[in-house]
C-alpha cells in the first residue's frame, strides 16, 4: 500500500525538486499531487518518467485523504495552510521557518536526530531545518559524539538559490549587464550580487546579527545540543547553486586531525573529500545535483586547545531542502506509518 502525497509550493525550486527526489527515491506513493497558488494553476511539473503533473489549488484542495504533505511555499503560506492541512488528518513536512522553533514541533535532520520525529503526534507537523543547518549539523553530529563540541565559528557562502527562482535570475541578468555594459538593476538583492559578495541574508535584527545568522544559532541548539555555543556571519555569493561553509570549532576532548578525518569518513551522510593537492576539496560547482554533504580542508587550529578547522560544501535545494525532506517522510514510513497501517 502506498500514501497520497501532496507537494505544496511545487512550481518553485525546492518544491520541482522535492517531485524529482521523490521519484529518484521511489518513495511509496500511490498518488502525488501538485499544488501552488492560483496563478499557477493548470501548469504542467514533471515528475520523473510520469506524466506531467498538473498544478491544482491549494486554496481549494482539501487535504482529508492525503497521507502526507510536503510544504515549500513560504512561511506566511504555511502559517495559513499546514494547520489546515494538520488538522485534516495529514502529517505536514514543512520546509519553511514557520514551525521550526515551535516546540511541539519537532526539528528533524535524519542522519542527526531522527528520534526526535517521535514528537510529530503532537501537531502532526515536523519542521525541515534551514538549509544552511542542515548541512553543518550533519558534520558536526559525529564530531560532536567523538569529541564533544564545545564552540562553533561559522562563516557561509550561500548561493542565490536559496532565494529562489527570481534571485537566480538576478545573478544571471546583472552578470550579463555588466558585460555588455547595461545598468545593474536590483530587485531581490539589496546590492549588486554579480561579482560581488554581500553579507546580508533575511532581515537584520535588534542585536546587530540576520534572521539567517540567528536561525544557524537556535536550530543548532534545538537539533544537536543546547549547549553548543555559536556564532554566525552568512554571506551571499554569485553562485547559482550550492552552499559552503567554514566552520571552526573548539572541543571538550582532545582531537587530532587523522582522529577527526576517521570520524568523519564512518558518519552517515557525510562525503570526507580532502587531499591537501590542488582540486583536492570540494566546491559547490561538483556538490550540484547530489545527495551527500562533502566535508574538506580538515585541520587543527593551533591558536586554540582542541580547535578543529573543517570546510563543509552541499547542495542547498537538495540535502538542504527537498532531500532532508524526503528522508524525514521516508523515516516517517519505516519508523511509525508502517506499524500503523499494520496495527489496523
Amino acid at each position: 500500500m502506498g500514501y497520497k502525497v501532496a507537494v505544496v509550493g511545487a512550481t518553485g525550486n525546492v518544491g520541482r525538486e522535492m517531485l524529482q527526489t521523490l521519484y529518484e527515491r521511489d518513495f511509496p506513493a500511490d498518488e502525488v499531487v501538485a499544488l501552488a497558488s492560483e496563478r499557477s494553476v493548470g501548469r504542467k511539473v514533471s515528475f520523473g518518467e510520469h506524466t506531467p503533473l498538473s498544478v491544482l489549488s491549494l486554496a481549494e484542495y482539501d487535504f482529508a485523504g492525503t497521507d502526507i504533505a510536503l510544504f515549500s511555499p513560504g512561511s506566511a503560506v504555511s502559517a495559513k495552510f499546514v494547520p489546515k492541512a494538520a488538522a485534516a488528518g495529514c502529517i505536514v513536512i514543512d520546509n519553511t521557518s514557520q514551525f521550526r522553533m515551535d516546540p511541539d514541533v519537532p526539528l528533524v535532520v535524519p542522519e542527526v536526530n531522527a528520534d526526535a520525529i517521535a514528537g510529530y503526534t503532537k501537531r502532526n507537523i515536523i519542521a525541515n531545518p534551514n538549509c544552511s543547518t542542515i548541512q553543518m549539523v550533519v558534520a558536526l553530529k559525529p564530531l560532536h559524539d567523538a569529541f564533544g563540541i564545545k564552540r562553533v565559528v561559522v562563516a557561509t557562502y550561500q548561493s542565490t538559490s536559496g532565494s529562489g527562482k527570481d534571485a537566480m535570475d538576478e545573478l544571471f541578468n546583472q552578470t550579463r549587464s555588466v558585460y555588455v555594459n547595461d545598468p545593474i538593476e536590483k530587485k531581490i538583492f539589496t546590492k549588486q550580487i554579480a561579482f560581488n559578495v554581500i553579507p546580508h541574508i533575511d532581515a537584520f535584527m535588534d542585536d546587530g546579527s540576520t534572521k539567517e545568522e540567528w536561525k544557524m544559532v537556535v536550530e543548532t541548539k534545538k537539533i544537536l545540543d543546547p549547549k553548543i555555543k555559536l556564532t554566525a556571519t552568512c554571506v551571499r555569493v554569485p553562485v547559482f547553486i550550492g552552499h559552503a561553509e567554514a566552520i571552526n570549532m573548539e572541543f571538550e576532548r582532545e582531537v587530532s586531525t587523522k582522529a577527526a578525518r576517521a570520524v568523519l569518513k564512518a558518519a552517515e551522510g557525510v562525503s570526507l573529500i580532502d587531499h591537501r593537492t590542488d582540486e583536492g576539496y570540494v566546491t559547490p560547482v561538483e556538490a550540484a545535483g547530489e545527495d551527500m554533504v562533502y566535508v574538506s580542508r580538515v585541520r587543527e587550529d593551533p591558536t586554540i586547545d582542541n580547535g578543529l578547522n573543517i570546510w563543509v560544501v552541499s547542495d542547498n535545494l537538495r540535502k538542504g531542502a527537498a532531500l532532508n525532506t524526503v528522508q524525514i517522510a521516508e523515516l516517517l514510513d519505516r519508523q511509525y506509518l508502517k506499524k500503523l497501517i499494520a496495527a489496523e
